[in-house]
């Protein structure tokens, strides 16, 4: 489990590692720091932050290796900072596990803007139907709740909480994801984006609208500013989700794309 007053700095320039360290710590969090990929990692299996700041290109093993190795480790939010703009790198990024990508130059004002907006994000969603009086909503039962009505598309048993539709079972509370009776790891921007779309039946939602869910903005009074890096941002997601589930794009069996749009479950 993430400690949620800690942060790490992955970081090899000295002034921007600092000035990091200072914005999170102003932000409240305690903040380990290090230079290099591999010291980085062993802090993170150590303190077992909720936030990570990782630069991508440092000596030794660069961001995107150490983003993968801090996956197997850790469920730490990861906001990958880098002067490289390219789309490539944003999506190799994306992919490592990366929840964040943000460019050099920043703003320090803009990387803890993201930051909050990254912690809005529920670590551990209620299931979409509860009873008022036993709990409250959380972002993913507020998208059921104002956006959808129960379809056959996608089944859940009131009584547990899983979802279930054609062999894929996902708790959101647990945060477990299983096709077929086998565990699915899926990164936390995966399973949001799951369990949105299983929430939602066969209701289209858009990528604007999973980009605003995954910034946790659709719900907090955000702006509702979406640029295109975002919605790539979504595609990728997507693409790495059908991978994990074992699915085709051209015959799938859960996502289905609505070309222009964006995604809803598929017939049961």
């Amino acid at each position: 489990m993430s400690n949620s007053g800690v942060a790490v700095v992955i970081e090899d320039d000295t002034d921007i590692r600092v000035l990091i360290s200072q914005v999170l710590e102003q932000a409240g969090f305690v903040v380990h720091a290090a230079s290099s990929g591999m010291d980085g990692i062993e802090l993170v299996r150590e303190h077992q932050p909720v936030v990570t700041t990782l630069d991508v290109s440092m000596p030794g093993i660069d961001g995107f290796e150490t983003a993968k190795r801090i996956r197997e480790v850790s469920d730490t939010y990861i906001v990958m900072l880098t002067a490289r703009a390219d789309e490539i790198d944003t999506l190799q990024g994306l992919q490592a596990g990366a929840d964040d990508y943000v460019t050099k130059p920043f703003r320090p004002r803009e990387l803890r803007a993201r930051i909050e907006a990254m912690m809005r994000r529920p670590r551990t969603a209620a299931p979409a139907t509860v009873t008022p009086i036993e709990s409250a909503p959380s972002a993913v039962a507020a998208a059921a709740a104002a956006n959808s009505t129960p379809t056959a598309a996608s089944q859940q048993d009131e009584s547990d909480g899983w979802y279930e539709h054609r062999g894929l079972r996902l708790h959101p509370e647990m945060r477990i994801a299983m096709v077929d009776g086998a565990d699915v790891e899926l990164t936390r921007s995966e399973f949001d984006i799951m369990a949105d779309l299983l929430s939602a039946g066969r209701r289209v939602v858009g990528k604007d609208d999973l980009a605003l869910m995954l910034r946790g903005e659709r719900y907090a009074g955000g702006s509702g500013f979406v640029s295109e890096h975002d919605v790539r941002a979504i595609e990728v997601h997507v693409a790495n989700l059908r991978r994990k589930l074992g699915e085709s794009a051209a015959k799938p069996r859960w996502i289905e794309t609505i070309r222009g749009v964006g995604y809803r479950l598929t017939s049961a």
